[in-house]
């Protein structure tokens, strides 16, 4: 039998870590800052979008407002605060990886990411071994591949 015929192509998740450095901290301690920034933009633009949608309500409505205007200014309220609500837990959620970041210690090692990556299996491979591959980075360098390749 053809030894290129009992290979199989598959697919598999591979854990993708860091280790700590001052470089990667402060990088990462940038982009969480980033995004606290850009959620606190968007908190602003929703409470401005909002006043603008009320106040278009009301320019249109009868003086005093009737039960209908109260009711669409209600509504829009009310989706300005589901929206803020969302932002802040996603603010609160980067306010508190911002401070696990300070506290990690130098050196050691925290999951990134996950990627996919491909890998050929043949009768007598361990295929358990060749699922748990980690590539280890120090200050995004590739610095060890754990695992059966």
């Amino acid at each position: 039998m053809d030894a290129s015929k009992s290979q199989l192509l598959l697919k598999r998740v591979v854990n993708v870590k860091a280790i700590v450095t001052p470089l990667w901290k402060e990088e990462v301690q940038q982009q969480l800052q980033a995004q606290i920034n850009q959620i606190d933009q968007q908190l602003q633009q929703i409470d401005m979008e909002g006043q603008r949608a009320i106040s278009a309500v009301q320019k249109q409505s009868l003086q005093p407002p009737g039960p209908q205007t109260l009711q669409q200014i209600e509504n829009i309220q009310g989706q300005i605060n589901q929206k803020k609500s969302e932002l802040l837990e996603q603010k609160n959620q980067s306010l508190q990886n911002l401070q696990q970041v300070q506290f990690l210690e130098l050196d050691q090692e925290v999951n990134q990411f996950q990627m996919e990556g491909f890998f050929h299996v043949e009768p007598g491979d361990n295929l358990i071994s060749k699922l748990q591959v980690e590539v280890v980075l120090r200050d995004g360098i590739v610095e060890e591949v754990r695992g059966d390749i």
